[in-house]
C-alpha cells in the first residue's frame, strides 16, 4: 500500500514536471525563440541576447533588416576595473585594466539580470520598452561573497550598460551615436547627463556603446536603444526627450529660427546700436549677437564697462532695439572660467578654481622665497608663457622653470602676483597648479564644486532680465576631464538655470549630451581674408559634412569684416560670395562680425552685404534644389547668386580673371555665362576709378544688376566704364575674348 501510493505521487509529480516541460517549450515556440534567448522587442525593432549575454540579432520590422554583424562575440554587458581588485584575481592578473564580460543573462518581466566572468556581481538592468525605443538603466548591483578565500564587495571603474556591433551603414553620426542610410537608422543614446556614450570603428561594423564610470556616477543611469526609419528618427528622439526630461534638441532644430544667420556686435552701446541695426538689416540678418565683453568688464561677475552706466537698463535697451526690428537677440559668453582680472581669481583666488596638479612643500617658504622646493617631481607641468602659475592658499606665484631632478623645485618665482596677498608657508603644505586656459586669459573652474551652478545663476539673471534668445557657448574646451560629462554637463547647468530655453544654441566644443543643448554644432574663429578660401574648404566645408551625419547644422563664420588698406584687400565680394553658398550647400547659416569703423570705411560694404542677404533669403526659403546643393558642395568651383529681370533668383559658376586691366592691384573681375552672353562681374576694391576697354559700345553693355542697364562713354575704338561698386558688362563675344580685354583694359 505505502508503495503504491509513493509511486502514485511520483507519477503525479513527473506528469507535473513534463507540464510545466512542455508549456515552457510552447511558450517559447510561440515566441519564436528557444529557451538559450532573451527577446525584447517593441514595435520597430526586436533585440536578442543569447545566454550568454552577447547581442546576436536586432531586427528592424518594417524593413525585415539585420542590423548586428553576427559572429563577433562581444558581450552586450561588462564591468571594468582598473586594476583586478578581488584578492585571488589580483594575485592571478597583472596591474591593468581588465574587462569581465557578461557570462549569464535571464529576464523577469523587464528587469534583465546578468552575471558576469570570473567576477562575483550579479547586475539588475531595467528595461523601460516603448514603440519609440526601449530603456535601459542599472537599478541594483549584487556581490556575492564566497565561502573561501580573503573577499569583500570589489570596487567597479566602469560598467557597460549595452554595447552592440552594428552593420556599417552609409553615414555614421558621432555626436549622436547613430548608424544608418536612407532605410534604417540605429542609435544608441543617453537618457541622462551621466551616462557615457561611445562608438568603436570595426571592420564591418561599428560597436555602439553605452556606460559608466564610477567618478561620475554609476548606479541608475540611463541608455535608450531607437531603431526605425530614417525618416522617423528625429521623431522617435523628440518623444525621447521629452519623455525624460531632456533638453529639446529636435524642437530646436525644427524651428523657423534654426536657420537664422547672425550679425554679431563689436562695441556696441546704446548710442550706436541704431548704426549696427541698420547694417544687419542690410545683411538680411535676422539674429543680432551680443557678446558679454562689450558690456562687462571681467568674466565671472560681470561688472558694468563705463559705457553701461545705467546698467542692466542700458543693456535692455540694445536688446528692445533689436527686438523692434524684428530679430531675435542672442548672448554669446564664456561660461566655465574667470577672466584673471575677475574677483574670482584676484586679488583673493577662490578656493574652487581648478588646480591641474597638487604639489608638497619639502621645505617652508618666507616671504621673500623666490624658489619653492616640493616633494613631487614637476615634470610635465606647462612652461608656456602665461599659464605658469601656483595657488599657495591665498597667494598666486608664477615661476619661470622647474628641476626635474631630486631636489625638485619651482624656480624663478615671483610672489603675489594678480594682486595676491603674500604669505610663508609651513612645509608639508599642500597647494597646485593653477588651471590656466591656453588663450591664457582665464581660470578654469573645478567641476566638481559649486562654482558652476553659482555662475550659471549669474549667467541666467543677465540672460533672463535683457530678454536674449540665443546662446553661444563659447570657451566649451575648458573643462577638466572627463571631458565626455564635464563639457555637456558645465552647459546643462547654464542650460537648467535660464527660465525660458533658447531658441537655439551654438557652442564651441560638445559631448553626446551636448546634442540636446548645442543645436546647431558650433562656429569657427576668424580666418584672414588671404586665405578665406582654404580656410573654408578645410574646416567649415569638412565640419559641415560630418555634422549633417547627427542631423545638426554648423556655423559658416565667423567671418571677419576688414576694409581694405594699401597693401591687403579685406573681405571682399566674391568672398562673401564663396563662404555663403557653400554654407547654402549644406543648409547652414553664417555670422558675421559686425565691426562699425570697417563698415563704415570698406567701400563695397554694400556689395558685401548684398550678397549675405541674397543668400540668406534663398537659404532660409528653402529655394535651392537637391541638385543645385550638391553642385555648390564642390570646393573648387566657385558661384555666384543673382537675382533676374523679374526678381527671382538664379545662380551660375564663374571664374576668376586673372591679372586683370594689366595686373591692377585694385580690380576684381569673374567671367561667366547667361542666356548664352558672357557676363562680366567686375569692381574696384579699394575705391573707385574707370577702365578703359579696348571694345566698341555695339558689342557691349553696362549693368548695375539683371535689368538694370546703365550708361557708359565710348569712343571710336574702346569703351570707358565706372569702376567702384560691383557691376557687370555683358558681351556678345566668347568668354576668351572678353578674359582677353580685360586682362588689357587700363585704368585710370
Amino acid at each position: 500500500m505505502f508503495n503504491s501510493l509513493v509511486k502514485s505521487k511520483l507519477k503525479t509529480l513527473s506528469l507535473f514536471f513534463l507540464f510545466l516541460f512542455f508549456t515552457n517549450e510552447i511558450i517559447a515556440e510561440e515566441r519564436g525563440k528557444n529557451l538559450n534567448q532573451v527577446i525584447i522587442e517593441n514595435a520597430e525593432m526586436q533585440l536578442v541576447f543569447s545566454a550568454k549575454g552577447e547581442a546576436i540579432s536586432l531586427i528592424h520590422k518594417e524593413t525585415g533588416q539585420e542590423c548586428l554583424e553576427t559572429g563577433t562575440n562581444t558581450p552586450a554587458f561588462a564591468i571594468t576595473e582598473y586594476r583586478p581588485y578581488d584578492n585571488e584575481l589580483f594575485l592571478t592578473y597583472p596591474a591593468k585594466p581588465r574587462t569581465f564580460g557578461a557570462d549569464t543573462i535571464y529576464r523577469i518581466g523587464n528587469e534583465l539580470i546578468v552575471g558576469f566572468e570570473k567576477i562575483a556581481y550579479t547586475a539588475t538592468i531595467s528595461l523601460n520598452i516603448t514603440d519609440n525605443y526601449i530603456g535601459f538603466k542599472l537599478t541594483n548591483l549584487d556581490y556575492e561573497i564566497e565561502k573561501f578565500g580573503i573577499k569583500r564587495p570589489t570596487e567597479i571603474d566602469e560598467f557597460t550598460l549595452l554595447q552592440l556591433p552594428v552593420k556599417k551603414r552609409r553615414h555614421m553620426g558621432e555626436w549622436l551615436n547613430v548608424v544608418w542610410d536612407d532605410d534604417v537608422a540605429v542609435n544608441l543614446l543617453a537618457t541622462d547627463e551621466f551616462a557615457r556614450i561611445d562608438a568603436f570603428d570595426r571592420n564591418n561594423y561599428h560597436l555602439l556603446y553605452a556606460g559608466m564610470e564610477n567618478r561620475v556616477k554609476l548606479m541608475n543611469v540611463g541608455a535608450a536603444l531607437i531603431t526605425t526609419q530614417k525618416d522617423k528618427l528625429l521623431d522617435r528622439i523628440d518623444q525621447l526627450e521629452k519623455d525624460y526630461n531632456l533638453p529639446l534638441g529636435v524642437e530646436s532644430r525644427r524651428r523657423e529660427e534654426y536657420k537664422y544667420s547672425y550679425y554679431e556686435l563689436r562695441n556696441v552701446t546704446t548710442k550706436n546700436i541704431d548704426e549696427h541695426i541698420a547694417f544687419a538689416k542690410e545683411g538680411g540678418f535676422r539674429m543680432i549677437v551680443l557678446y558679454y565683453t562689450d558690456f562687462a568688464l571681467s568674466m565671472g561677475h560681470f561688472p558694468w564697462r563705463p559705457e553701461y552706466p545705467n546698467g542692466m537698463d542700458d543693456l535692455k535697451f540694445i536688446t528692445q532695439k533689436i527686438r523692434e526690428a524684428g530679430m531675435i537677440p542672442g548672448f554669446h559668453i564664456h561660461y566655465n572660467k574667470a577672466a584673471r582680472n575677475d574677483p574670482y581669481v584676484s586679488p583673493v583666488p577662490d578656493a574652487r578654481l581648478n588646480l591641474r596638479r597638487i604639489f608638497t612643500l619639502a621645505d617652508s617658504i618666507d616671504n621673500s622665497s623666490d624658489i619653492i622646493q616640493i616633494e613631487e617631481n614637476p615634470e610635465g607641468c606647462t612652461l608656456e608663457e602665461g599659464r605658469r602659475l601656483l595657488k599657495l592658499g591665498n597667494e598666486l606665484i608664477s615661476y619661470e622653470n622647474y628641476t626635474t631632478t631630486f631636489p625638485y623645485q619651482f624656480i624663478g618665482c615671483k610672489r603675489g602676483v594678480l594682486g595676491s596677498k603674500i604669505k610663508p608657508v609651513e612645509k608639508g603644505f599642500k597647494f597646485g597648479l593653477l588651471d590656466v586656459d591656453t588663450w591664457p586669459l582665464f581660470i578654469r573652474f573645478d567641476q566638481n564644486t559649486s562654482i558652476q551652478q553659482e555662475l550659471a545663476e549669474r549667467i541666467a539673471k543677465i540672460y533672463d532680465a535683457a530678454g536674449f534668445e540665443f546662446i553661444y557657448f563659447d570657451g566649451a574646451e575648458d573643462v577638466h576631464p572627463p571631458y565626455w560629462f564635464h563639457v555637456a554637463r558645465s552647459q546643462s547647468i547654464v542650460y537648467n538655470a535660464f527660465k525660458n530655453a533658447p531658441l537655439l544654441s551654438e557652442g564651441a566644443i560638445k559631448s553626446h549630451y551636448s546634442w540636446h543643448i548645442i543645436t546647431r554644432g558650433n562656429a569657427f574663429d576668424l580666418f584672414a581674408p588671404e586665405v578665406i578660401r582654404q580656410a573654408t574648404q578645410k574646416y567649415p566645408m569638412y565640419a559641415a559634412q560630418f555634422t549633417a551625419q547627427d542631423f545638426t547644422s554648423i556655423n559658416f563664420g565667423w567671418n571677419d569684416y576688414l576694409a581694405p588698406d594699401s597693401t591687403k584687400e579685406g573681405m571682399q565680394p566674391d568672398m562673401y560670395e564663396y563662404i555663403c553658398s557653400r554654407a547654402a550647400a549644406w543648409d547652414c547659416p553664417i555670422a558675421l562680425m559686425g565691426k562699425l569703423e570697417e563698415l563704415k570705411a570698406h567701400p563695397r560694404t554694400w556689395d558685401n552685404l548684398k550678397i549675405i542677404r541674397n543668400w540668406e533669403d534663398v537659404r532660409i526659403g528653402e529655394l535651392l534644389t537637391e541638385k543645385q546643393k550638391e553642385q555648390l558642395k564642390q570646393p573648387d568651383q566657385e558661384h555666384i547668386l543673382l537675382k533676374d529681370e523679374e526678381g527671382k533668383f538664379e545662380f551660375f559658376t564663374y571664374q576668376q580673371i586673372a591679372k586683370p586691366a594689366n595686373d591692377s592691384p585694385d580690380i576684381k573681375a569673374f567671367v561667366f555665362n547667361r542666356n548664352g552672353e558672357t557676363w562680366l562681374c567686375y569692381w574696384h576694391i579699394r575705391g573707385e576709378a574707370f577702365l578703359k576697354i579696348d571694345v566698341e559700345k555695339s558689342k557691349m553693355r553696362l549693368f548695375e544688376e539683371p535689368g538694370k542697364e546703365l550708361n557708359f562713354k565710348e569712343n571710336s575704338d574702346h569703351s570707358v566704364v565706372p569702376v567702384d561698386n560691383r557691376r557687370f558688362m555683358v558681351f556678345d563675344l566668347p568668354v576668351q575674348k572678353v578674359t582677353g580685354l580685360i586682362q588689357n583694359a587700363e585704368v585710370f
